[in-house]
């Protein structure tokens, strides 16, 4: 609100600037805006806009591994830090926002001037208290909204209603107002009241944060009541600001104040969040804010408060929780998938809340209780067999455990090495590998030889180092763990996973025979266990080892053993790599329309079509297509394939990609060189959705798919016959000849120039195809027409 003349100049520089920072005192706005003005970037020179708040890092040297996992950039071809950043982002356009770098100041400056020495596309803005200080730096200061002209006298009052017109266009009082409705839907101000509001405003100078918790208070107060209590809060504090430089300290003074206002019980919780600095659900908050023992869970009873202390009960929290926001000490931000709320402290709030936890003596108690709870949630990802590439319910902690994991590093604190260990493991799924092993070579020093933590450690490790590729380290951890497993004999589980971890590293090394003899031991020792989706997870390795091995038919068997328990139970990149090991089993068989059928679902699950779990099927696809006899259309889908790779920086096994390159070059050899070129060609141009629809549009199974797809229970039958759309789909033909043309690989923009409509009416009709098929994806859209099992055709080449 109030900032249109700075977004229109902000948009100007940054077309002309590759570093802008955007300058302030905290509570000024330079997040908010900073945000607007990126989210308003659609692609050109300033490129994608990705966000990356910096608030909850404290240590300058994990600056670009922070970066890398906000960005999705993963360590690969032993590039790490600084360097992987590069190769991700040196061929494209980008605009990186850094919020919140003043704590950081040197090393957001460091890594500004590398990034943009060696990447020409990217952009940079970053909002900061201060310059960075980089050269080709444009600085933008962030001022204070517009303030209310003073009143002219004492009389100003006797103006009436047309005396309140000016201070209503003011930005501050606008502010004001809009979050005064906010917090209390009846508030309607009288002419004297705004009055009151613009002289609240000049009183808080303009600060946007100061004015927002001032106007927090109106379900309460009135304005003349918030006024007063400003006045006699200025008259207390005369020093700077607590929270921030003290050129301004009406933002602490109001932060103060709006403490002052709370009852015992809100203050109490409104401090014990300060150290949550990642953001909390109820949940979290409740464990750390209320108070242990049985007498806190009474249903009834008072709060036990006095002298500013309060005893919290948890069903307490949630309410407690509710009035802080009314009174904006907490923001929310989005939860997850299943709504769950999510709140936050800002960082000015969060640091005051800091320093009254100190003061009321309760900081080491409630850190305490963080550890405890976030320990608690590493301990349930631990007991699961596998629990390096499984699911962790930590991994929208990570910045609170982070924080916890320093804290328990620097007081020797004996549940420091459970949760690096669950730190440890966030990395290596993101594939920030140097932190992930910088991290488990801590545990492994703080630990012993034998404790369970040391040989989940070891094992971890071991995976760590398969992914870049350091073989030798990779055995060796390995070996150490399997034999710290082996003397403990403390659960069968943990001698599972040391045993995968050695089986992956005998197939780093191209050990496929030595692997098989592992996982098979491996699968002997989860059959004790009665876990039959741990099961199928130790069968699928299996199959996937004897394939290396050329033991095609064993592969087989023991991929149907394993693929439905897979299928139904498994999460979804466990079940997409299952199925693509059905399918390059199928291959190796011979069977094209089944191996189709296997590739093909797994793109129909995935939702990213340059993740790993889309590039393998989609080679799949073009290798089936080469032995079909459809030259162009396996070209396409390798090069495209390809081109996915070279972004993302990743390698398949050297038995996969001999088996692609292979099949690539029998396409070429069927076609004039100029046709293969153009193939080629037209298949870099596809990527994302557009890839994921052409590589499904020919599938034969396409209608079996689309059931899989909607969660039906449906036997896949493979058919060589084609579909035909037009006999099964409720479109009009409109929407029939749209839906093909997505199936095409066209991009809406594209559709609209071939049939000569306007690209918002080509939405507008692939969302009523949406709702008539029931599908969510442009993916989903192209398998349910595509109309030939086989094949090219005139249609083949994407626009």
């Amino acid at each position: 609100m109030g900032r249109e003349r700075e977004l229109a100049r902000l948009r100007t520089l940054l077309r002309s600037s590759r570093l802008l920072t955007l300058t302030g005192p905290g509570g000024v706005g330079k997040t908010r805006l900073a945000v607007e003005l990126a989210g308003g970037v659609r692609g050109g020179r300033a490129g994608r806009a990705q966000l990356v708040e910096l608030d909850g890092l404290h240590d300058g040297e994990l600056l670009p591994q922070t970066v890398a996992a906000a960005l999705g950039v993963r360590e690969r071809a032993g590039r790490a830090g600084s360097e992987a950043l590069v190769h991700a982002l040196e061929k494209r356009s980008t605009l990186l926002l850094l919020d919140n770098c003043e704590h950081l100041a040197e090393p957001c400056a460091a890594l500004a001037a590398a990034l943009l020495t060696r990447c020409p596309g990217l952009r940079i803005l970053a909002t900061s208290r201060e310059p960075l200080r980089v050269p080709g730096e444009v600085v933008f200061r962030v001022g204070i909204l517009s303030l209310p002209p003073a009143p002219a006298g004492a009389g100003g009052d006797q103006h009436g209603d047309q005396a309140i017109d000016p201070l209503l266009r003011s930005e501050a009082v606008r502010l004001f107002l809009e979050r005064a409705r906010t917090c209390d839907a009846g508030f309607a101000p009288t002419p004297g009241d705004v009055r009151t509001v613009a002289e609240i405003c000049r009183r808080l100078d303009g600060l946007p944060l100061a004015i927002e918790l001032a106007a927090g208070r109106t379900a309460s107060l009135r304005p003349a009541g918030i006024l007063r209590g400003l006045d006699d809060q200025l008259s207390l504090l005369t020093d700077g600001s607590r929270t921030g430089p003290g050129r301004h300290r009406e933002l602490g003074t109001t932060i103060d104040w709006s403490h002052r206002l709370l009852d015992p019980l809100e203050r109490t919780v409104f401090r014990r969040l300060s150290v949550l600095a990642g953001g909390f659900d109820a949940e979290s908050a409740a464990a750390v804010c209320a108070d242990r023992g049985p007498a806190d869970e009474r249903a009834g009873g008072g709060d036990h408060c006095g002298d500013g202390r309060c005893r919290v009960r948890r069903s307490q929290v949630l309410p407690v929780l509710c009035a802080l926001e009314a009174k904006s000490l907490i923001v929310r931000v989005p939860g997850d998938a299943a709504g769950t709320a999510r709140f936050r402290q800002l960082a000015a709030i969060r640091a005051y809340g800091t320093d009254r936890l100190a003061e009321a003596g309760e900081l080491a108690a409630v850190w305490d209780r963080a550890m405890d709870r976030l320990a608690g949630q590493a301990a349930d990802g631990a007991a699961m067999v596998f629990p390096d590439g499984a699911a962790l319910p930590l991994a929208r902690e990570q910045e609170n455990l982070a924080a916890t994991v320093a804290r328990a590093a620097e007081r020797s604190d004996p549940r420091h090495t459970a949760l690096a260990l669950a730190l440890a493991r966030l990395h290596y799924q993101q594939e920030q590998l140097t932190a992930a092993r910088a991290l488990l070579t801590e545990v492994l020093a703080r630990t012993t030889y034998g404790s369970p933590d040391h040989g989940a450690a070891l094992a971890l490790a071991a995976r760590a180092a398969c992914q870049q590729a350091d073989r030798q380290a990779a055995l060796t951890f390995a070996r150490e763990a399997v034999a710290v497993e082996r003397a403990g004999l403390t659960h069968p589980g943990r001698l599972a996973n040391a045993l995968d971890a050695l089986a992956a590293a005998h197939l780093c090394r191209g050990a496929h025979h030595e692997a098989v003899a592992v996982f098979a031991e491996c699968l002997a020792v989860v059959r004790t266990l009665d876990r039959p989706l741990d099961v199928a997870v130790c069968r699928h390795h299996l199959a996937w080892a004897l394939l290396q091995t050329g033991d095609t038919a064993q592969a087989a068997a023991v991929m149907e053993e394993c693929l439905p328990a897979l299928e139904s139970g498994a999460q979804p990149g466990q079940a997409a790599a299952a199925l693509h090991t059905a399918g390059a089993i199928h291959l190796a068989q011979g069977n094209w329309d089944a191996a189709e059928s296997r590739f093909a679902e797994v793109l129909v699950k995935v939702p990213d079509g340059e993740s790993l779990h889309a590039l393998y099927p989609v080679e799949g696809l073009a290798i089936v297509a080469a032995e079909r006899g459809a030259p162009e259309r396996a070209l396409r889908l390798y090069s495209a394939a390809d081109a996915a790779r070279r972004r993302t920086d990743t390698e398949p096994e050297a038995s996969w990609r001999g088996k692609v390159e292979a099949a690539a070059a029998r396409a070429r050899e069927r076609l004039h060189p100029a046709r293969a070129d153009a193939a080629m060609t037209a298949g870099r141009r596809l990527r994302g959705e557009r890839l994921l629809s052409y590589a499904v549009r020919g599938n034969a199974s396409a209608d079996c798919l689309t059931k899989h797809a909607e969660h039906t229970d449906v036997a896949c039958q493979t058919s060589t016959e084609p579909i035909s759309p037009s006999a099964q789909l409720p479109l009009t033909a409109r929407e029939l000849t749209v839906s093909q043309l997505v199936a095409e690989g066209m991009t809406n923009q594209q559709i609209a120039a071939q049939l000569g409509l306007s690209k918002s009416t080509v939405a507008s009709h692939l969302d009523r195809v949406r709702d008539k098929l029931g599908v969510r994806s442009r993916t989903q859209i192209a398998v349910l027409v595509a109309g030939r099992a086989d094949g090219p055709g005139p249609g083949d080449e994407p626009a």
